[in-house]
């Protein structure tokens, strides 16, 4: 039954898809245009996934209105790579940890980053500790994943577009079905 966990994903994904938490598009919206841009990237597939998959800890225990409605950083980033880290190797699950950290990275590492960041991302931020500091930039810089993740951040922060026909959720099927661990 390795395709379950697919059909799993995609009903969580469908359920709650039409939130947008703090956001112009819809989380659906948001994790398709992040897909969509690391395959137009030329990103490996396991990347590609990760954009797809990255916020799914959002649907966990309301954490996608934790920041927003409570003030609280529920560590999306976190349980979405916990729930996916059974299923998919850590090449798709490290950068799905870690693009709350790259987001920090490249707050301190990239003038005018900060500035860019959408209102949501802005206050999220707040709540997850704000720039790194020099240590904690070198910290993540060592991570295997960390070039990864800061290019899923990238997906993450262009993926809010309005009105952006992209591929479907379906569309992915066959590529996550291929990274799943056997």
């Amino acid at each position: 039954m390795k395709a379950q966990i697919i059909d799993d994903i995609f009903a969580i994904f469908r359920k709650s898809g039409s939130l947008n938490y703090g956001e112009d598009v819809s989380q659906m919206e948001h994790i398709l245009q992040c897909g969509h841009l690391a395959r137009i990237d030329g990103a490996s597939n396991a990347l590609i996934a990760a954009a797809l998959l990255h916020d799914i800890g959002q649907f966990f225990n309301d954490a996608g209105n934790a920041a927003e409605q409570k003030g609280v950083d529920a560590r999306h980033e976190v349980t979405g790579a916990a729930y996916l880290a059974p299923y998919f190797p850590d090449s798709v699950t490290e950068p799905v940890r870690l693009h709350v950290e790259a987001k920090r990275y490249l707050c301190t590492a990239e003038p005018g980053y900060l500035e860019s960041l959408s209102c949501a991302s802005a206050l999220s931020l707040s709540l997850q500790g704000g720039p790194h500091d020099e240590q904690q930039m070198a910290d993540f810089l060592a991570l295997p994943a960390a070039q990864s993740a800061i290019r899923l951040r990238r997906y993450d922060d262009q993926g809010k577009k309005r009105d952006w026909d992209v591929p479907g959720l379906d569309s992915y099927r066959p590529l996550l079905e291929s990274l799943l661990r056997a």
